[in-house]
């Protein structure tokens, strides 16, 4: 089974066509999709227990640590499946890389399908310059540290075996971090993973979450947190 991990907050006008578009492309997968409510305060909870009546694949849990890291460790210990995936509420995401994502795991026993938004085959739309600009050189900047040419590490949109996962907790970021976190310690600890171009489209409904100033420091943090935990392994090796 695929677990999809959709951590929400305030997030009410986008989540009928979320339910909506899982619900007509994803009809021949095993799977299930827990969103997970980070402290909305606005009728998003609500909303989603309405519009996922009747729907078995669909689970709506409430995150019990403010912030992108409590609910994705949340996601992840109450998930069912093999596979587990994360995906943002924006609408960003290709749906059809979610289903390539989960064939190529299956395929030659991968622990992680790493997509990337920056390579000759993908597909780029609407991406805020300046975002841009700044995503590029941090990407390429941790890219340097850790002697790795893999080139969107940020973005939360991947998909790994629930097993490494466990692996490799506890997650500790609290914030948009933890997407930095996971892959550099799946990238760091050699686990197997494949690189392939993805497709995004910037968000059409409700406003971004993600505040560059104020995450700065954060993503800083968990490089310098990650770079040593690195050099402590190859050190016990």
């Amino acid at each position: 089974m695929l677990s999809i991990l959709i951590p929400v907050r305030n997030e009410s006008d986008a989540l009928e066509d979320i339910i909506e578009h899982f619900s007509k492309n994803l009809i021949n997968l095993n799977h299930e999709v827990l969103i997970i409510n980070d402290f909305s305060e606005d009728d998003t909870l609500i909303k989603i227990e309405n519009l996922i009546l009747g729907k078995s694949n669909f689970r709506v849990l409430n995150n019990t640590k403010k912030g992108l890291g409590g609910a994705i460790n949340l996601g992840i210990r109450e998930s069912k499946g093999k596979n587990i995936a994360i995906m943002m509420a924006d609408g960003s995401d290709d749906i059809n890389d979610l289903i390539n994502y989960n064939k190529l795991i299956n395929s030659d026993n991968y622990d992680a399908i790493l997509g990337s938004r920056f390579l000759k085959e993908s597909k780029v739309i609407d991406y805020p310059f300046q975002k841009l600009i700044l995503n590029r050189l941090f990407n390429y900047f941790v890219g340097l540290v850790f002697w790795n040419k893999y080139n969107d590490y940020t973005n939360a949109f991947k998909i790994y075996k629930k097993s490494a996962l466990i692996e490799i907790s506890p997650l500790i970021s609290e914030s948009f971090n933890i997407f930095l976190e996971i892959p550099l310690k799946i990238i760091s600890r050699k686990y197997n993973y494949k690189i392939i171009p993805i497709s995004w489209i910037g968000r059409k409904k409700g406003a971004s979450k993600f505040k560059i100033k104020e995450l700065g420091s954060k993503y800083l943090f968990t490089l310098i947190y990650c770079f040593i935990e690195k050099n402590l392994l190859n050190i016990k090796k």
